[in-house]
């Protein structure tokens, strides 16, 4: 849930805007939920944002196009993102532009004491909970569900599939009805509609992914939903991200708004309540 809804949706997209505090709250959720292999907003945001504009070219952090397996991708998707996330590697500000950032949280939750003490953790849950053997085969899954996560999103969903849309990339709509990750392998309709926070909606269709957690949020007293002019970061007709540009629609669909005050944080730009 925390990978597509607060590193995706919101990190790399910004679908919908949070206040300051609520953010540092996902982070440390985000933290707590993917435990042993965390990920950093600020280096998913930014290779995820590197991706949309590359698509499926040299320069795509992760492409099955250009990687002859999917462990080659992987690896490749893995060295840029440390890159990234340390800050090591210094990208353009097009695609850092308003993406969350807590070093000093990221510096704490992607180190190797927090990175061990989550997988000896599970080591003992295991240990006193597993009632057969064979359950300890998923063990390895859950010490590394995050990049199993996106490999199996950016191979499969490039490569299998079907298409909604003629975009200039392989992407494609892996399963008719994503059970598996909350709409994620909806990636045709994804990269046609970048900032959509439901990657499932056709234009006249009704149908829902996240979106159907998200309906269930609005009964929380944190989320306030309303109709909305929405100022949206988007995407040229060659997928290039445009960070200084907006499009500006009038939309009927519920615009997310996590604690939003008028103070909040608003370098983002990605949602306009007024």
């Amino acid at each position: 849930f925390f990978q597509t809804f607060f590193l995706h949706r919101y990190a790399s997209h910004a679908a919908f805007t949070m206040g300051p505090i609520t953010e540092k709250i996902f982070f440390v959720l985000t933290w707590i939920f993917q435990g042993s292999n965390y990920l950093s907003p600020y280096g998913y945001g930014v290779m995820h944002r590197m991706h949309h504009a590359f698509a499926d070219t040299e320069n795509d952090p992760h492409s099955p196009k250009y990687d002859e397996t999917i462990f080659n991708m992987m690896w490749k998707t893995k060295t840029i993102y440390s890159k990234i996330a340390s800050g090591k590697e210094i990208p353009e500000k097009r695609f850092t532009n308003g993406v969350p950032r807590w070093d000093f949280f990221d510096r704490f939750a992607r180190s190797w004491p927090s990175r061990l003490s989550w997988g000896l953790s599970y080591v003992v849950f295991y240990y006193f909970f597993a009632t057969e053997i064979w359950l300890w085969v998923l063990l390895p899954i859950q010490f590394l569900f995050s990049p199993i996560h996106g490999a199996i999103i950016n191979w499969f969903a490039h490569k299998y599939g079907y298409r909604n849309y003629e975009v200039k990339d392989t992407s494609r709509n892996f399963l008719p009805f994503d059970f598996l990750m909350m709409g994620e392998l909806y990636q045709n309709n994804h990269h046609r509609f970048p900032t959509k926070n439901n990657f499932s909606q056709l234009i006249g269709s009704q149908t829902k992914d996240l979106s159907g957690a998200i309906d269930f949020s609005m009964e929380l007293p944190v989320i306030i939903v309303s109709d909305a002019s929405v100022g949206s970061l988007f995407f040229n007709s060659s997928q290039n991200f445009l960070s200084d540009q907006f499009s500006i629609f009038s939309s009927k669909e519920v615009c997310i708004c996590l604690l939003y005050t008028s103070d909040a944080a608003d370098e983002r730009s990605s949602v306009d309540l007024g």
